[in-house]
């Protein structure tokens, strides 16, 4: 499988204070990737620097063999980093189409496409985003990712606050894209149960670190290293 993404001993963080330390990672075109570890640990920091907006001390960034690590975020986007963050920053005081049409650009991913992956959307599509639920916002913070095509996709913690239904749907939409699209996908989450399921590879953080990296299958199924890594029984 071509490597699409290549992290190469990233030390970063936000002015003077350190949190990523000599992370290094690599991700396949098509692969779903598994960002786990307990609150705190740098996973956040490791999506804020992949996207460029904090303090990158040392480590180099590759997307496609390009160097990235001294773009801007919107030089970034343009090579093909699209971002969730937690907050979704959505344009709330638009139309969910208009959201989705503002900032999209030519390629397979179009608003139509995203109606047809979230039908929820397509029953919206004149509401504004202020008056979308919880779920809904997510879906469409996803959706606006996806019109701007990008080749890899960093979703962080996309379920948080979601009820069960609207989580199952969300994941659903995240396996078709990287199954059925060849999208690469990135996804950090509190709950390695939800995600493990549906991605390839997996990586731990603790203190900034990695400290466990490998298939995502293995890890789901080893319930000892999953509590000692986690704190969780799976």
């Amino acid at each position: 499988m071509p490597e699409l993404l290549s992290v190469e001993g990233l030390r970063a963080g936000y002015a003077d204070a350190v949190v990523l330390n000599d992370v290094s990672l690599s991700l396949g075109q098509g692969e779903t990737l598994a960002l786990l570890g307990r609150n705190g640990t740098g996973k956040t920091t490791l999506i804020d620097t992949l996207v460029g907006v904090t303090t990158r001390y040392k480590g180099s960034i590759r997307l496609s063999s390009q160097p990235l690590e001294h773009c801007a975020p919107h030089v970034r986007a343009r090579a093909g980093i699209g971002w969730v963050p937690q907050e979704r920053n959505i344009f709330k005081s638009l139309t969910v189409h208009e959201n989705l049409t503002a900032v999209a650009r030519p390629g397979a991913w179009t608003a139509s496409k995203v109606y047809e992956m979230f039908p929820r959307l397509s029953e919206r599509k004149e509401n504004m985003g202020s008056q979308l639920s919880g779920g809904e916002q997510q879906m469409l913070a996803i959706g606006r990712a996806l019109v701007l095509n990008p080749k890899l996709l960093l979703l962080d913690e996309p379920t948080e606050g979601l009820a069960p239904i609207l989580v199952e749907e969300v994941l659903k939409g995240v396996e078709r894209v990287a199954r059925d699209e060849g999208l690469s996908v990135i996804i950090v989450e509190q709950h390695p149960h939800l995600i493990l399921t549906i991605s390839q590879r997996a990586v731990v953080l603790e203190r900034g670190a990695v400290v466990h990296q490998g298939a995502a299958g293995e890890l789901q199924r080893d319930n000892a290293l999953l509590n000692r890594l986690l704190g969780v029984c799976s």
